[in-house]
């Protein structure tokens, strides 16, 4: 069988191409493919060839937070990570670690030696994605959801992973302080997240009125424009700073240096945003005793979060803002550039139809 792709051959190259998908074997799925969302990995993968040290070296087809339909089942694949059946809507969780190495071993998969996550360049052969028609794949990676819930709002269950994993991170968040630098997608959940987690204020800042518009849908109890009001954060910057915990998702010097001076004494930065070598305020971590802790990935956080998206406890839908048909992907793509409109920009599929 034939299936549509999209597939990045280098920077701001994306061709959508046809390439054969076989029937599933023992314990593996075929999905009719229905919405998959552009994350920021994907955006620097097609603006820029990669970030970091992470670059695209060969064609790969790109998106790691999608859903779909089951259209068959390999033999013995009906379990996977639930009881799976045809015509089914599954969140696809695209992480897939050994399960034998020694961080395996130590209940630590999330920093597997041996990790296959799909679309990331990381590792040479490149893990292939999800932006296509069908995708065959392991059962065990297929959960289902609600009945009522929507393909968009499944394929929004890999980000919010995210956003758990990072939130317990934090540590304990009841009635604490909060602030969260960058209303993207990623930080619009994070505030999801820690609302649902139990912060009493949360406090969140961006460079535009549009991503904070959408901010107090999400748990937010004040917005700050920090490019109209550099000074909005001083309030919270007193008496050594206020915030219990900041979740720094911009990955922006500024925000970064923001959050040292608003963080109480003894408080702690999780880091989920990424980005090259930057600047930091070494005197304000070492003289408040701050915790500065980095977030990767996730691990059961994915079943936690398609639970939490399908009772809708956290309600993704304000955050979807564009949809385009796999066909138009490049224009997807520079959609999901455009943040002055933009928040999370999905493809549709054949099973969305």
């Amino acid at each position: 069988m034939l299936t549509r792709v999209a597939r990045l051959h280098g920077t701001r190259d994306l061709r959508v191409e046809t390439q054969e998908v076989r029937q599933p074997g023992p314990g593996e799925v075929l999905l009719r493919m229905a919405a998959g969302g552009i994350c920021g990995s994907d955006l620097h993968y097609y603006q820029d060839g990669g970030f970091g040290p992470v670059r695209v070296r060969e064609p790969i087809i790109s998106g790691h937070e999608a859903s779909g339909y089951v259209e068959a089942l390999g033999d013995g694949a009906e379990t996977g990570a639930g009881s799976l059946r045809i015509g089914m809507l599954v969140a696809v969780n695209p992480s897939q670690p050994c399960g034998k190495c020694r961080y395996c071993a130590i209940d630590q998969p999330i920093h597997c030696l041996e990790m296959r996550f799909m679309g990331s360049a990381m590792r040479l052969p490149h893990e292939q994605g999800m932006f296509r028609d069908r995708l065959l794949v392991p059962a065990i990676q297929c959960h289902p959801v609600a009945e009522d819930l929507t393909p968009a709002e499944a394929a929004c269950a890999e980000p919010l992973a995210v956003c758990l994993h990072a939130a317990a991170q934090a540590g304990h968040l009841e009635g604490a302080r909060v602030l969260v630098t960058g209303a993207g997608p990623i930080g619009l959940l994070t505030t999801a997240a820690a609302r649902h987690a139990g912060a009493s204020e949360i406090v969140v800042t961006d460079l535009t009125d549009a991503a904070l518009s959408r901010a107090p849908a999400m748990g937010a109890t004040t917005t700050v424009n920090v490019a109209q009001n550099p000074e909005g954060l001083a309030p919270w910057q007193k008496d050594k700073g206020t915030f219990d915990v900041v979740f720094d998702c911009s990955a922006a010097g500024p925000a970064l240096r923001t959050a040292f001076a608003a963080i109480r004494p003894r408080g702690t930065i999780v880091q989920v945003g990424v980005t090259g070598d930057i600047t930091i305020p070494l005197n304000a971590l070492v003289g408040k005793e701050i915790v500065w802790r980095g977030s990767q990935r996730f691990h059961h956080e994915f079943a936690q979060a398609v639970d939490l998206l399908s009772r809708r406890v956290i309600d993704v839908r304000p955050i979807i803002s564009h949809a385009f048909p796999l066909e138009k992907a490049v224009e997807a793509l520079e959609q999901a550039g455009d943040r002055t409109v933009a928040c999370k920009v999905q493809l549709t599929f054949d099973g969305s139809n």
